[in-house]
């Protein structure tokens, strides 16, 4: 079954996505076992066909039989390998995490969640392990109309900030689209490695620059890059606590792969390329400032988290360009901790509201003691997102650090400092209302208020993945990471 490891990654939750549904209106609780047991079984997959491509190198996968670059290709390689495993992991915790919240209504309800949940994570897959241009924006379509459907679902707000996500999103998978067609015509090829080698003839003309221009804007916009950004803010605060917790861990990250996959291992490392990298560097400077302090500047949390994101984004992106090895080592592993610190505490904000109906920072008074667990999470979470050691943000900010004074890039230096400052001043804001406020005077204590075991127990194990990785963070590097990197610049 190896061999048919990078399909059956894709595979397995598509088809549960039909099935769940239809199960749905014979039992509920079915469906949501169904829904747990595909995701874990592809979570199994993807660490699987990590773990034999560490040790044996790439597995590829023909669909229907048609050689590449005629047919589509799949490819699991360490760097595709570990974000697929990252996103089905992720994904097993929150399709836990939603089971009290969704199977509370009716049977349909649930049904429909769990069917779209799965056709999101199908298509997040698909982005990760294909091999192939044009099928990258098949399922860049697929997860987009999921994650459509899945916030909207939040009320008439979130329905507002849904269609605007849409509209943004219609014109980034239009650009993405008309880039990959003028590469096409280009080439003649749609494979990304057989591209990648057709394309150094072709470097130098105008339609590959523009192709270019019109791929890196459509992902800078899918992956909110300061100031391509506007969806993103009132599509993670309105949204059911599931989705946001989902869709901010891995959505954006999925985005930012793609662009590293197709800047790194598509087109050539000169030319459009190159001044495309050094412009999305600048870029990632204004992020990583601007989305802090956006951030500060919040009285609802779940809006402080969102721009938080936005300035993490650039910190990403902000490695890809600098591209020595220890920022591209910073920024793939900002990539993984930043997906599981971000979904810990969306799911922890989440399931804060879901208990008491809070969402307002100055609301949290009290709020250690009412929900001690829950909030210790979250602080483990945010001081990870702060750089702490030994969480895991400490080390992958210290690699974008070490990467930019490699680079002599002392703006940038100066940039990654100030924003870690700013992010200890508005989680800090949080922690104090919430360990060192009372309730104000006259009103009772409220009583303590746990959450049920199914949400406490995926953001309990997302809190202790922040320190394990933290404190292996070399076996990661040195195991995953390094191997992820371009040939150049790989050990």
């Amino acid at each position: 079954m190896t061999a048919h490891l990078p399909v059956l990654i894709v595979v397995l939750p598509l088809a549960a996505a039909v099935i769940v549904p239809l199960i749905s209106l014979a039992s509920a609780k079915a469906a949501f076992a169904v829904a747990c047991l595909t995701l874990a079984a592809a979570a199994v997959a993807s660490c699987k066909a990590l773990s034999h491509v560490l040790a044996h190198g790439a597995l590829r996968y023909e669909l229907g039989g048609w050689a590449p670059p005629w047919g589509i290709e799949y490819v699991v390689d360490p760097l595709s390998g570990g974000v697929a495993a990252l996103i089905a992991l992720i994904a097993v915790c929150v399709v836990v995490y939603a089971g009290p919240q969704v199977n509370g209504g009716s049977s349909a309800r649930g049904g429909m969640f769990h069917g779209l949940f799965l056709l999101l994570v199908t298509g997040l897959l698909g982005i990760v392990l294909t091999g192939d241009m044009f099928n990258l924006y098949v399922f860049l379509e697929i997860s987009s109309l999921a994650a459509y459907a899945l916030l909207a679902s939040g009320g008439i707000r979130g329905t507002v900030a849904t269609f605007r996500y849409l509209i943004v999103g219609t014109i980034a998978a239009t650009f993405y689209l008309l880039g990959t067609g003028y590469l096409y015509a280009l080439t003649g090829t749609l494979n990304m490695a057989d591209m990648a080698v057709r394309l150094t003839a072709v470097m130098d003309t105008r339609a590959y620059g523009v192709a270019v221009v019109l791929i890196v804007i459509g992902l800078a916009i899918k992956a909110a890059l300061f100031p391509l950004h506007g969806w993103l803010p009132d599509a993670y605060t309105y949204a059911p606590a599931p989705v946001t917790g989902f869709i901010a861990a891995v959505m954006a990250k999925v985005s930012a792969y793609a662009l590293f996959r197709v800047l790194y291992f598509v087109t050539p490392a000169e030319g459009a390329s190159a001044q495309a990298l050094m412009l999305l560097g600048w870029v990632s400077v204004i992020a990583v400032l601007a989305g802090s302090i956006l951030a500060m500047a919040q009285q609802d949390i779940r809006r402080m988290l969102a721009y938080s994101s936005v300035g993490q984004m650039g910190y990403i992106v902000l490695g890809f360009a600098l591209g020595t090895p220890a920022a591209l080592i910073g920024s793939l592993l900002h990539l993984f901790g930043h997906a599981v610190m971000k979904g810990c505490l969306f799911l922890a904000v989440g399931g804060i509201r879901w208990r008491t109906g809070i969402y307002r920072i100055s609301d949290y008074a009290g709020m250690g003691r009412r929900m001690p667990l829950t909030m210790a999470a979250f602080v483990v979470a945010a001081l990870a997102m702060i750089g702490l050691p030994p969480t895991l943000g400490f080390f992958s900010k210290w690699y974008l650090l070490s990467g930019a004074v490699e680079a002599g890039a002392w703006l940038f230096v100066i940039a990654l400092v100030l924003s870690s400052l700013l992010g200890i001043v508005y989680f800090f804001r949080v922690f104090e209302f919430a360990y060192l406020k009372a309730p104000e005077a006259g009103q009772p204590t409220p009583p303590r208020q746990e959450l049920p075991l199914h949400m406490l127990a995926p953001i309990l194990v997302l809190t202790a993945a922040v320190l394990v990785f933290g404190l292996l963070n070399q076996q990661v590097v040195g195991g995953i990471i390094r191997h992820a990197l371009p040939g150049a610049l790989a050990p």
